[in-house]
């Protein structure tokens, strides 16, 4: 019998960034708001001295414990999907701060292609080019009508970043906040190689400060040190802004935000038309809580939010036979693959200092920045350098036919170990019919609920795109003058086991029609007015960005709706 607590404005289920933003803002505004995060607390003080990188980078110390909670796999609905028993291609998060503790720092903006992709692709090709079973849709909103919530994401974080290609990014309506970060030798080679191709290279924008920065709440975080330790790690410096050196201390300071910790969340209570509440469990003593609340809101990771949508019947489940429902639906991820590794007999590196989010792109190939009319694909890739710091248990990079083992492999090892470098794609990645996330039937969690299972794999879109950008990875090492290169054009089947992105988005996409949307533009649900469901959980594809400075954003946006919907008691936020 769970025990019931007393009623508040505004519960918020996980507490990484979404969650630390809107409870920041919200208790700005004098609304009492209780955050409930499964995991334990963290601060800065926990990463001091912390360049463990066997403790963090190979045994997942941050990430979540598998043995209680996981997804399932399959490629096809003809497969029996099985549990992911360690991590591997995406890291699952865990504690104060979720993934903005242990991600590297870039933060892109998507492109205004990208909120409306269907329209764009339509006026500008036809609605031939969209092949059958693709299933993009713009978003409900437009990059112009997001932008102001960019603006403040990246205030907030104290984003580094200088001039970005005018035409080929979204305009901005102020620059960044704090200087781009420094350019390496590296860096400087990809610029010069790029630009004397005619492409329009650019610094990433960082979370990475590059400079100590006060922002606007009075939160005053020191420069990044280059250490390398950055992805997978928690920033000893608190140089690399995360909801738990940012938002979540404005939110304390306001004495209207209680946190809880070691709280899971199983179930949203509701009546089918409105939520009522939540009912979560102490990890620590087992005991269950029901905290009622007159606004609930979702603000986990993807799969966390989509489950406990499915698992409380909220909104329709998505059936892939018919193509009707919204929840679960339009789960995409990101292409990898189409890099071009270089190695240089006459060049060294320091590629064991570096920065999360240190590096370059051009944008050139990414979103419809080029014409697809002679392309078997829609979309594109940024494609970048990046020098995050080489870590020597993880990072050994020998030429094709190197052996495996033995006195040459080791020789090998030797000469290259500061003499590569790898000029990557990062993929979009269009949602299908057949791609989507729901409720095994066979896989419960520690507590007997129904894991996810994750139905996806690779297309021929994604096949031709990397094969596309392969050449242009490959044309650009040539430029940079690498003694040996080496490359593939070929994009084997989704497979879950080797790492390749933690960007998992959609499983309750964003729209303006409830028949296609979970959530609408303020990311309230159509079926249940007082449930917001707040994360890359609303994106309707994946582009060739990281996602987080869209997270963000998204977060500011449902802020404004969360506002108005308390002010109004009821109905659907416009």
């Amino acid at each position: 019998m769970a025990t019931k607590l007393p009623k508040v404005p505004v519960v918020i289920v996980g507490m990484g960034w979404v969650g630390g933003i809107i409870a920041a803002e919200l208790a700005k505004q004098g609304v009492k708001v209780v955050g409930l995060e499964r995991g334990k607390p963290r601060s800065t003080k926990d990463y001091y001295m912390a360049h463990d990188e066997l403790r963090y980078a190979q045994r997942l110390d941050l990430m979540q414990d598998l043995s209680k909670e996981t997804i399932t796999f399959r490629n096809t609905e003809k497969m029996t999907a099985l549990p992911m028993r360690e991590h591997g291609s995406f890291l699952l998060g865990e504690g104060l701060g979720g993934a903005s503790v242990h991600w590297n720092g870039q933060t892109y903006r998507f492109l205004p292609y990208d909120f409306e992709i269907y329209s764009k692709t339509v006026e500008r090709y036809g609605k031939g080019k969209i092949p059958d079973g693709m299933t993009i849709q713009d978003w409900g909103v437009t990059y112009d009508e997001l932008e102001p919530y960019f603006d403040k994401f990246e205030k907030m974080a104290g984003i580094s970043g200088g001039e970005a290609p005018e035409g080929l990014v979204g305009k901005r309506s102020s620059p960044f906040p704090t200087k781009e970060m420094i350019k390496t030798p590296a860096i400087k080679m990809f610029e010069a190689a790029t630009k004397k191709l005619g492409y329009h290279p650019y610094m990433t924008p960082s979370a990475n400060l590059s400079e100590q920065y006060t922002n606007p709440d009075g939160i005053t975080r020191a420069a990044c040190q280059y250490c390398g330790y950055c992805e997978r790690f928690g920033c000893e410096y608190g140089a690399k802004a995360d909801s738990v050196v940012t938002v979540l201390p404005v939110a304390q300071q306001t004495g209207n935000f209680e946190l809880r910790s070691y709280s899971n969340v199983v179930q949203v209570l509701n009546d089918g038309k409105k939520a009522g509440g939540v009912v979560y469990v102490n990890t620590v003593t087992g005991e269950q809580f029901e905290q009622p609340a007159d606004v609930v809101i979702l603000a986990g990771y993807l799969f966390s939010n989509i489950r406990l949508m499915l698992t409380s019947k909220l909104g329709t489940p998505y059936d892939p036979a018919t193509g009707k429902g919204v929840v679960g639906r339009n789960y995409a991820y990101q292409v990898g693959g189409g890099a071009a590794t270089g190695f240089f007999d006459d060049k060294q590196f320091n590629t064991y200092a570096g920065a999360g989010s240190l590096g370059m792109e051009i944008p050139d190939f990414n979103g419809d920045n080029f014409d697809h009319s002679g392309v078997q694909f829609i979309h594109g890739s940024g494609i970048r350098l990046f020098q995050t710091g080489q870590r020597p248990i993880a990072t050994n990079s020998v030429p094709a036919g190197t052996p495996a083992w033995g006195k040459e492999f080791k020789q090998t090892s030797l000469k290259y170990a500061y003499r590569a470098l790898t000029v990557a794609s990062q993929g979009s990645n269009m949602p299908w019919r057949h791609h989507y996330v729901d409720l095994d039937p066979t896989y419960k969690d520690v507590y007997g609920l129904p894991l996810m299972r994750i139905t996806f794999d690779f297309e021929e879109q994604d096949r031709q795109l990397v094969k596309f950008m392969s050449g242009k990875t490959s044309e650009i090492m040539k430029e940079m003058g690498a003694t040996k290169i080496g490359s593939s054009d070929q994009l084997n089947p989704y497979n879950i086991v080797p790492y390749q992105s933690t960007h998992n988005t959609g499983g309750a996409v964003m729209g303006a029609d409830p028949s296609t949307s979970a959530v609408n533009s303020y990311l309230q649900m159509w079926d249940s007015e007082n449930v917001f469901v707040v994360g890359a959980s609303a994106f309707a594809h994946n582009s060739g960005y990281n996602p987080t400075g869209v997270v963000g954003a998204l977060a500011y946006r449902a802020v404004d709706g969360i506002v108005k919907y308390l002010k109004q008691g009821s109905g659907m936020v416009v």
